[in-house]
């Protein structure tokens, strides 16, 4: 029965119309994600209303269509102006936007679109076959393992930090206490900090983001003539072929990072955000040259650009299994469930019930992802000029993108206030070597950490014992996360140690 309502939902989604509008909401998706600070839940909101007169299958699928376009946009103006289109492309900017500087940025730009592509093809496809397990795997995670994912992921920043440890730990625990200003609690009136209520909401982190890498690099290229690219800038097929080449040779990047990102994303509210910095990480990690990452290697456009899209995947289980959002854009994507008369639950499995929809759904991110890579290697050509361009236009418009766009996410004055704050702080980070990646880390994980472990001391009454702990508490997943954690913290010097016995 299930292969029949495959095969219906393949004649489903191949009609005109609703390719048609599939088409529309990758390509809105990828405007939308490449202009900085809106990304895939603004876009997502924005298309909700206008979807009233649709079927609810072309509805939802030119929904999923926006949010997967827009989680490949971002990557293009953050490897081309260093601004994070989407605040899950931030760790496509650390290679990205040097290998731009390079006169690389065909080469980066193909890699994003085929990493994207690939990536998101086989999450989708395991997604199909696997979705009986990746439901259990869902109902298996609360709150103790949403709190140690985010820990896992402050744990990267021994690994990514270069130079001084010291530095780079400092800038880590300043991005964590950016997280502290505001209310403790959501449903408390209490306040860290300040008085002000337009902190009352804390720091967005996305204003962080776009202050950090986006108005810093504008005052570095501020005293720079020309365009963004220092050298001769390669716009050609051989630099698209290059890229295809690059992501096509790495199989394992791309399925590790694309892995990571499902597994990551079907973990609600962490999202690709954490996803893309977990990738990334793990790429450094498993480098045998992790010293050249953040000056134009191209292993981590692959793995931060692979998981984007796999976490798209990822999040939808949570979303169609249990109504429950993973993210703001899923948030959004239940929304439009709700608004068409869906209701969000295992039925969406069942083969007498909504499985149809789900399959079209499914089969409409694959082909989603076949047009981001005829789109982005067809365009690659034509965006790649962009680093051509006089940094005198370039600086004022990249400002005023950033401005508006932060604006329109909270229509909260002091978001202007947080990006050009962030801006110089960002500016003096790079310039005395601070660990940028640590400090965004910090900023992106800490309410994620936060929240859960309140939330999970709750649950054990104040014992600390429920994250280590599974014969108590029934939860082997905290135990298998901690001992990950443990061995990332410790590891090293562990190997160390043993090294250094058997030497004696």
């Amino acid at each position: 029965m299930a292969l029949e309502t495959f095969i219906d939902a393949t004649f489903a989604l191949f009609t005109f119309e609703t390719i048609i509008w599939l088409l529309a909401g990758v390509i809105v998706g990828i405007i939308v994600g490449g202009l900085p600070g809106l990304g895939p839940p603004l876009g997502m909101a924005i298309i909700l209303p206008m979807t009233l007169p649709l079927e609810a299958a072309d509805a939802l699928i030119l929904l999923v269509g926006v949010y997967s376009g827009s989680m490949y946009g971002g990557s293009i103006a953050a490897i081309l102006i260093n601004t994070p289109g989407v605040s899950s492309s931030a760790a496509t900017m650390f290679d990205g936007y040097p290998m731009s500087k390079q006169g690389r940025a065909a080469t980066a730009l193909s890699i994003s679109a085929t990493a994207s592509a690939f990536a998101g093809l086989f999450t989708i496809t395991a997604l199909i076959l696997f979705s009986p397990f990746l439901i259990e795997m869902v109902l298996a995670v609360g709150t103790p393992e949403r709190f140690l994912v985010a820990l896992l992921g402050l744990s990267m920043i021994t690994v990514i930090t270069r130079g001084s440890f010291a530095k780079g730990l400092l800038a880590g625990v300043a991005g964590l206490l950016i997280t502290t200003i505001g209310s403790a609690q959501p449903i408390a009136m209490d306040m860290r900090y300040t008085d002000s209520l337009l902190l009352f909401d804390g720091i967005d982190f996305v204003a962080v983001l776009i202050g950090l890498f986006a108005i810093a690099e504008m005052m570095k290229l501020a005293g720079q003539e020309g365009g963004i690219a220092e050298g001769s800038v390669t716009i050609n097929r051989e630099g698209i072929t290059d890229g295809i080449v690059s992501t096509v040779t790495r199989p394992v990047t791309v399925i590790k990072s694309g892995m990571i990102g499902m597994i990551v994303g079907a973990i609600p509210g962490a999202g690709a955000t954490v996803s893309n910095f977990v990738a990334y990480s793990e790429a450094v990690r498993a480098s045998s040259d992790p010293d050249s990452f953040g000056s134009g290697n191209e292993v981590g456009v692959v793995a931060s650009e692979a998981s984007n899209n796999g976490t798209v995947a990822g999040s939808l289980v949570p979303a169609i299994s249990f109504g429950i959002p993973g993210s703001s854009s899923t948030a959004v994507l239940i929304g439009g469930f709700l608004m068409h008369g869906v209701q969000p639950g295992i039925q969406m499995f069942d083969a007498n019930q909504e499985l149809q929809l789900t399959y079209t759904m499914l089969l409409a991110l694959l082909v989603g992802n076949v047009v981001i890579l005829a789109f982005g290697l067809l365009a690659v050509t034509r965006l790649g000029y962009l680093t051509k361009i006089d940094t005198d236009y370039i600086i004022p418009m990249v400002v005023v993108l950033s401005f508006l766009g932060t604006y329109a996410l909270r229509i909260n004055p002091i978001d202007i206030v947080t990006i050009i704050v962030f801006g110089v702080i960002g500016f003096y980070m790079v310039r005395y070597n601070y660990s940028v990646i640590a400090f965004v880390l910090g900023v992106v994980l800490g309410d994620i950490a936060e929240d859960n472990l309140r939330t999970a001391l709750h649950l054990s009454d104040g014992s600390y014992m429920i994250f280590i702990n599974p014969l108590e508490y029934g939860r082997w997943l905290s135990l298998v996360l901690s001992i990950m954690i443990f061995a990332l913290l410790f590891g090293p010097f562990i190997k160390r140690g043993i090294t250094s016995l058997r030497s004696s």
